[in-house]
This record gives C-alpha cells, sequence and structure tokens, in this order.
C-alpha cells in the first residue's frame, strides 16, 4: 500500500483550486519517501555562483508556484500523460548552508547520488547554472561518459583559472576535462555569446535555430547524441529576454518558446537520464512570466523523458 506523507495528497491531478494548498510541483505530494517513485523533483535554491544578477535561489519557488497554473490537465499536445501514469513527488528543497559555499558542491552530488541509487529519475529546478556539474558528476557516476543537451544563451566552457572554483560560467569546462561530458556527442543550442574555444562541442547557436527551423534542429540533436545517455540541462537565459525577462544574464535574439516546444517534441527517442531548468530568478521577473516558462519547460522535459521510456 502507498505510503503518503503528511501533506501529500494521491498522485494524479488535482482536484482542488490552484490557489489553496501548499505549493509544490504540479501539485504532486510533498515526500522524501522514494521508494517506488518514478521521478523526483528537487529545488536546489543556490545562487552564489553567479557573475551577475542574483536571485536564484528563488527559482524553485518561482517554478513551483507557477506550475500549479497547469496542475488540471494532462500537458497538451503529447501522447504521454506523466502525471496519470508515473508516481512523481516534489522532494523538497536542498538544506543549504549559504555559509559554507566551498561545502556545496559535495552536499549537492550527494543528494542527487542518493535519488539516483532508488533507480529514481532526477529533475532540478534551480539556482544558477553552476549545479549542473555537481548534478552532473552523481548521473556520470551511474551512467558513464554522457551526452549533454544544454539550452542557453552561453556555452558556459570560459576556462577556469582555479580549478575549484564555483562558477556559473566555467562549470563545463570542468565538466568536459573530468570527462563527464563527452563533448562530441553534445549539443548546445541557442547560443549566442561569444567564446573562442568551444572545447569540442557541437553548437546549434540562436541564429541556426531561426534560420534551419526547429524540426531540422531536432535532427541534428538526434544524430548527435545517438543512443548515449543524455543529460539535459534547459537554461532559461536560451529563451529571448521578451520571454524570460527574469534571469541573472539575458542576452537578446534568444529562442521562442514555440521553437523550444517544437524541438523538444521531435527529439523524442533520445535517452534522457536527467534533466534540470536553472537560472530563473524571480526578483527581475514581470507578472512571474518567466517562472511560468520555467514550469512550462520543465514539464515539456517530464514529457519527453517519459516519451523516451
Amino acid at each position: 500500500m502507498r505510503q503518503k506523507n503528511a501533506f501529500a495528497r494521491n498522485f494524479g491531478y488535482a482536484n482542488t483550486p490552484s490557489f489553496s494548498g501548499l505549493p509544490t510541483f504540479f501539485a504532486q505530494p510533498y515526500s522524501n519517501n522514494l521508494k517506488n517513485i518514478d521521478l523526483a523533483v528537487s529545488g536546489i535554491p543556490f545562487d552564489c555562483a553567479t557573475s551577475n544578477r542574483p536571485g536564484t535561489r528563488f527559482g524553485p519557488r518561482g517554478i513551483r508556484e507557477a506550475s500549479l497554473l497547469q496542475i488540471h490537465e494532462p500537458p497538451y499536445g503529447w501522447d504521454v500523460d506523466p502525471f496519470g501514469d508515473c508516481k512523481i513527488i516534489d522532494y523538497g528543497d536542498l538544506l543549504i548552508d549559504y555559509a559554507n559555499v566551498r561545502g556545496f558542491p559535495q552536499k549537492l552530488e550527494d543528494h542527487v547520488s542518493g535519488i539516483l541509487k532508488q533507480n529514481v529519475t532526477s529533475l532540478i529546478l534551480g539556482g544558477d547554472h553552476y549545479i549542473t556539474y555537481p548534478i552532473l558528476k552523481a548521473h556520470a557516476e551511474k551512467f558513464g561518459s554522457l551526452s549533454l543537451l544544454q539550452f542557453d544563451a552561453h556555452s558556459d566552457t570560459w576556462k577556469a583559472n582555479d580549478p575549484s572554483d564555483i562558477d556559473h560560467g566555467t562549470m563545463l569546462y570542468h565538466a568536459i576535462n573530468d570527462g563527464i561530458i563527452d563533448p562530441t556527442h553534445s549539443v548546445q543550442v541557442g547560443i549566442r555569446t561569444t567564446n573562442k574555444d568551444p572545447m569540442g562541442m557541437n553548437i546549434i547557436d540562436a541564429f541556426e535555430v531561426h534560420e534551419k527551423g526547429p524540426i531540422n534542429v531536432a535532427k541534428q540533436i538526434k544524430d548527435a547524441v545517438g543512443n548515449k545517455a543524455t543529460y539535459l540541462t534547459f537554461d532559461i537565459d536560451s529563451l529571448d529576454p521578451a520571454y524570460a525577462p527574469g534571469t541573472g544574464t539575458p542576452v537578446w535574439c534568444g529562442l521562442t518558446p514555440m521553437q523550444v516546444s517544437l524541438i523538444l517534441r521531435n527529439i523524442i527517442g533520445i535517452n534522457v537520464v536527467g534533466m534540470d531548468v536553472v537560472e530563473v530568478s524571480p526578483p527581475f521577473d514581470n507578472a512571474g512570466i518567466t517562472s511560468l516558462a520555467g514550469a512550462h519547460v520543465a514539464v515539456e522535459l517530464i514529457c519527453l523523458w517519459m516519451s523516451g521510456k
């Protein structure tokens, strides 16, 4: 018999108004019990690695609240029904000691490793983009060298001067050098900032997405990642600031939500083993539209993951 948390309701779709109750992700049960769970959604309220505007520590809360606008029906246009057919929990937030930044990476890696060891898939709500590095370490420990599918305005492969730095612009430099991700089978989508050393990553910049269209981009992605275990990280600044102003380093000429949605729906079949949505910064948001974008992206990623099962 399924064990319920004191604050949890049944799995599936909510039968209460979106404006009532605790703001868990998509109104799913809040629980720290991973037994018989398919996917756990964790919040990582960390923004100590940001290089520009802070505030992404409030991202998990903002995304959860925005997700409640979607809680009563299956995601539109998908052939899967994740909240009807999967057991998904809101696993809460990682407890962060903001005075111990150096201790944070290992704590996050251990948190994700604990989820994966229970054969549960992890979806992370950030937080700044540095968090992807410890998360990738945990996934590589289980799955080996990974393909990375990254939606972003920035490559995040800038050279680090200090091997132990905690920086949301250098974490993939470390991950590639560590052998955690295989750049030849990895793709960065939406890039529109200059970095002279892509470190072997396949780049589909924002201009190429606009010129070739999402269907062609999706084919390029599938050809590149193949059947390898793929981690999908979505930086909300991959979207144009018109759709996601609430982020630390917005860059114009970005992707549209429709382009992203079409790309994701046309890469069904890739082997997604973990996901995150990062860099949502509610203090710089307007009418909650960036949090709403983050919530929609998170649901789309769940549908993509489930479609490949």
